[in-house]
Parts: structure tokens; sequence; C-alpha cells
């Protein structure tokens, strides 16, 4: 069985002062049957993994080079040494902000894989390719060329993300979620093998937010959420949590 993950993504967002929100959140779910998982920005990293018990941290992106002169990077290595255990990767605001390609993803994936971190590979459509019907075209290249050969059920989730409703209020119907994830798992044991592909979790990001995350969670091959706004307060992110570990 593949054990469930509610992870949040601060993304530009959060000081010193919202760490109360950390230990709330692990008070209200130390003994939870599901992982638990916070990305907050890179300064509130090593602050955050003292204090953050049974929730796991990991950060929002990472270099693909190891070391050197390279201003502003932050490496895998680095990642882990302030405790993280996680990254996301190839998250669209990264795509489209910061023009990352999915060779680029790829790279960083397998940098963070090697520093002993878990990458979560983010892939996605456009509200154009949407209406376009190329959504599983779109999600299939991103696939291939996100995502590092060698990867297991340990180094390595997917979170499906379109990007039209990130942020917007928006959510995909659940029938479309459903395709996307069945898509995506049909994908990675073609490539990887039952095993493998098996083992590897898909989560839905995407608006996810108290009122619909049960529903979410009720589909196949949706083994958690990737969340966004909701996750900055615990009042907002714990019931979805719940709703995870009651599904």
């Amino acid at each position: 069985m593949r054990r469930r993950l509610a992870a949040g993504n601060w993304k530009m967002n959060g000081l010193g002062a919202d760490l109360g929100e950390v230990e709330a959140l692990a008070a209200a779910h130390g003994e939870s049957g599901i992982d638990i998982l916070l990305c907050p920005p890179a300064t509130l990293l090593e602050r955050m993994s003292r204090i953050s018990g049974p929730i796991a941290i990991g950060g929002q992106d990472c270099a693909s080079k190891e070391h050197g002169a390279h201003t502003g990077d932050i490496s895998a290595a680095m990642l882990k040494d302030a405790g993280a255990s996680y990254v996301i990767l190839g998250h669209s605001e990264r795509r489209a902000d910061h023009g990352e390609s999915d060779t680029d993803v790829r790279e960083k994936a397998r940098a963070a894989i090697a520093a002993g971190l878990c990458a979560i590979v983010c892939v996605g459509e456009s509200l154009e390719e949407r209406e376009a019907a190329n959504t599983l075209d779109i999600i299939g290249g991103q696939l291939a060329g996100s995502i590092p050969d060698l990867v297991t059920g340990e180094n390595l989730v997917v979170a499906y993300e379109p990007v039209w409703a990130i942020g917007t209020g928006k959510v995909a119907t659940l029938e479309q979620i459903g395709e996307v994830h069945d898509f995506i798992r049909a994908r990675l044991e073609r490539r990887f093998g039952a095993g493998v592909g098996r083992s590897v979790r898909l989560l839905y990001g995407g608006s996810v937010k108290p009122d619909n995350a049960a529903a979410i969670f009720s589909v196949p091959n949706v083994d958690g959420a990737l969340v966004g706004g909701a996750s900055l307060k615990a009042a907002d992110f714990s019931p979805i949590i719940t709703a995870l570990e009651q599904a």
C-alpha cells in the first residue's frame, strides 16, 4: 500500500512569526497514519525543521549543480543539511516564471535523488492546452522529459497540478482528475515496471480546500494532495489532512 501524503507548499510566504502554525499542526496530527509535509521558503527551512516533530520538511526548488559559483542557488545537499527530506521540482510557477524546461527539471530531480531527497515532480497543462484536448499529450511529454531514470517509490512523487486550477478557485472535475492520474500511473508502470510504477505516490494540486478534499481523495490513484494557500494556516490545512487520514 502506498502511504498517503499531504504536502503543503508555502511558496513565497512565511516569516518567523508564522512558525506557530507548524507547531499547531504538529500537535493536531502527531499520531497521523499518513505522511505530512511542509515546504516553506528557504529562509525558514532550518528553523521549521527544529520544531516540526512528525511533519516532514521540504524545499521548493534546488539547483542541478552540487556546488560552485552559482549565486543565489541552493543545492540539494544544502536543503538536506537544513533538515529537508523532500523538494518540489518543476512547479508550474517555476516553469512559467523562470523558464524551466523538462530537461532542467530532470537534472534537478537527478541531483535531488543523489543527495538523498525525495523529488516531487510537478506536471500540468494550461487552460489553452486543456481546451484544445491536448492534456494527456502534454502530461505524457512532461513525464518523459522531467523524470530521470532509476527512480523508486521512495525517491519520487508525481504531482498533477492543472495550471488553470492553481490559485484560481477552479478545481478539475473528479472525472478529469481520475483520467489524468490513471494516465500517469499507466505511464509510470510502462516505463519503470509494475513494481515501481505502482509504488510512486500521485498527488493532486489545484485549489484543494477543506470542502472539496474528501471528494478528491476518493478518486482512485489520488494518493494525497499538494496544497498551496490552504497550507499556510493550520486551521485550513488540518481539515485537509484529516480528510486524507479518513480516505
